[in-house]
């Protein structure tokens, strides 16, 4: 025999039981005059009794009358109007609930609604838009635009491989009504569209943002592939990750508010200071970014990268290596003379400077130019002794190789082979060869070499009429764009690929890169209140179940929810809806 409990529940807009709003007048013995307010009455639970509180001042009535004919009249039709929007969302539900239903195997009713953020910037963006345009006159028959929502909102609150991410698609109140091979098919679209949706966003955020060009980052990171054979894009290259497996390339431009401009993919054996000349020329010719600074770390300091950047008329903030430098510069930036303390025995100093680079002709020769520039050094401590930390694993893999030679070869020991006199490895094989096994030794003098410039940075810069400070800060904010590398690396999970056709792997980091604008924006509207790892766990967490008769229980609000809640126009904050109301809440985040 089934059992069944009959169960009541009142959904209020608040924690508290609305009762009405009425217009309040009061009037100033001493003045005389009246003062309008709206005031609501509401029955405190805590308390056992019905309190009154203002929602909304209104003025003096003298003052409203040089404004409205009829303040009094025009302000209680008002209330009236909010009386009746508020009785429309307060109502009593009767749930009928057995207690002996069970769920069916596997099941999962959960549906997430943190998504709903998500979708208010994505139309925000006119993607939905773009797409829908594109496909007006194409004959494919499945909806790109509701693909490239399951791809990004999977992305940024379930990332995971294609196939995955179709089999969750539920997790959505969305209607997904597609096939996994739909999705295959639709990458190659994307590909296609790549390049004019990139600058279709930029546009978007322009209008929409004021987006700030005035300093633009660029950083290269790559991706890798469990895979063993190579290919045109996925070639064996310096991992970032020291990973033995091939991998691609990606340059990323970001503005001064930290959202992503643009993004370009190159071959994994690309070396990172070749990638800047092409991939800024684009945006340069298309983006219409007016001067800009590119900030770049030691990677992209060429010769050909800075003359590039200034017959472009643009200006450049980049990180030097001190220990790559000249003679000349070493004993300048270890010479105390100039040093301005700053406390905590950070210091500083800068001088204009002359500096002859070399620069590659259309003919292929080197040619030499010089290029009047301000050399900003700086020395920090806290600096100097991460370097000595990150130093120490590299010294004692060092020790270990000498130690043990036959456990590693040129792959491994990456990081470690600098401090190993006599080391060769075997051309083909990159094992450490056999008859020099037998006299590796520490470089001492290698160790002792490098120690000396711990705690130095050296900051190049066209803007010679900035402060150092200035100069100084600007460089710092590289942290934004290697943040950005962290998120789509990390929470994204946007590597390993595993893809293999290229229009496929560049749709990928597409999807990957749209995803990482709307984290970014979003971060950017709370005003970086908090970071992007506990914003998307927010998101993910605003979930709920179907309880009955399609209304949802949530059982998750915090201070995250409630600050993007408040500059979205959207309530996390109740604990029921039905499903009429979610599906409303999400219909008006679609109208951008």
């Amino acid at each position: 025999m089934a059992h069944y409990g009959i169960i009541k529940k009142k959904y209020y807009t608040k924690e508290n039981e609305v009762h009405f709003m009425f217009l309040k007048q009061s009037t100033n013995k001493k003045t005389g005059r009246t003062y309008l307010s709206i005031v609501k009455t509401y029955h405190d639970s805590k308390k056992g009794y019905t309190r009154t509180s203002t929602i909304k001042s209104l003025g003096y009535l003298d003052a409203l009358q040089k404004v409205y004919d009829d303040p009094v009249s025009y302000f209680t039709g008002e209330v009236r109007k909010m009386n009746e929007a508020e009785n429309s969302r307060t109502k009593t539900v009767t749930l009928r609930i057995s207690t002996d239903e069970t769920l069916e195997l596997n099941s999962d009713n959960r549906k997430n609604f943190g998504y709903v953020a998500l979708s208010k910037i994505y139309h925000e963006l006119c993607i939905d838009k773009f797409l829908k345009n594109r496909q007006r006159y194409s004959k494919e028959e499945y909806d790109s635009n509701a693909i490239m929502k399951l791809l990004v909102y999977s992305r940024l609150l379930y990332p995971d491989s294609k196939k995955k991410t179709y089999e969750g698609r539920n997790k959505f109140f969305d209607k997904f009504d597609f096939s996994l091979d739909d999705i295959y098919r639709c990458l190659t679209l994307f590909n296609k569209r790549s390049d004019a949706l990139q600058l279709w966003i930029h546009e978007r955020i322009k209008e929409q943002y004021s987006r700030n060009t005035e300093l633009v980052y660029y950083d290269v990171t790559n991706y890798y592939f469990e895979i063993d054979e190579q290919d045109e894009l996925r070639r064996d290259g310096v991992s970032k990750e020291h990973r033995p497996d091939p991998i691609v390339q990606m340059g990323l431009f970001m503005d001064t508010n930290g959202i992503p401009i643009n993004y370009k993919i190159f071959p994994g054996n690309a070396p990172d200071k070749t990638t800047l000349i092409p991939a800024l020329g684009k945006i340069q010719r298309e983006y219409s970014l007016g001067r800009i600074i590119v900030v770049a770390d030691k990677g992209i300091t060429t010769g050909d990268n800075i003359w590039y950047i200034l017959s472009a008329k643009n200006g450049y903030v980049l990180s030097y290596s001190v220990r790559g430098a000249d003679q000349s510069f070493k004993e300048y930036v270890l010479n105390e003379v100039g040093y301005v303390n700053k406390g905590d025995d950070f210091k500083i100093k800068s001088r204009l400077y002359p500096r002859e680079i070399k620069v590659t002709s259309t003919t292929g020769k080197k040619i030499k130019k010089v290029v009047h520039e301000k050399q900003v050094i700086f020395y920090s401590p806290k600096y100097a002794g991460k370097a000595k930390h990150d130093r120490a694993e590299a010294i004692a893999k060092a020790k270990d190789l000498i130690r043990n030679p036959a456990k590693y070869n040129k792959s491994t020991s990456y990081g470690a082979a600098k401090y190993v006199k006599n080391l060769t490895f075997d051309a083909q094989t990159g094992e450490i060869l056999e008859n020099a096994k037998h006299f590796l030794s520490f470089d001492v003098d290698k160790l002792r070499e490098e120690e000396k410039y711990d705690g130095y940075y050296a900051i190049l810069t066209s803007e010679y009429k900035e402060s150092d400070d200035k100069i100084i800060e600007i460089y710092r904010g590289l942290w934004k764009i290697e943040e950005s590398f962290k998120i789509t690396k990390g929470d994204l999970e946007s590597r390993p690929v595993f893809l293999s056709l290229k229009e496929h792997i560049d749709a990928h980091f597409l999807t990957c890169f749209i995803s990482l604008v709307i984290l970014r924006i979003l971060e950017h509207r709370i005003k970086r209140k908090h970071p992007p790892s506990a914003i998307l766990e927010s998101l993910k967490k605003s979930s709920c179940s179907l309880n009955q008769e399609n209304y949802y229980l949530f059982n998750h609000y915090d201070q995250v929810l409630k600050d993007i809640g408040d500059e979205l126009n959207i309530d996390f904050s109740l604990k029921n809806r039905c499903l009429m109301d979610i599906k409303k809440i999400l219909g008006d985040t679609k109208k951008g």
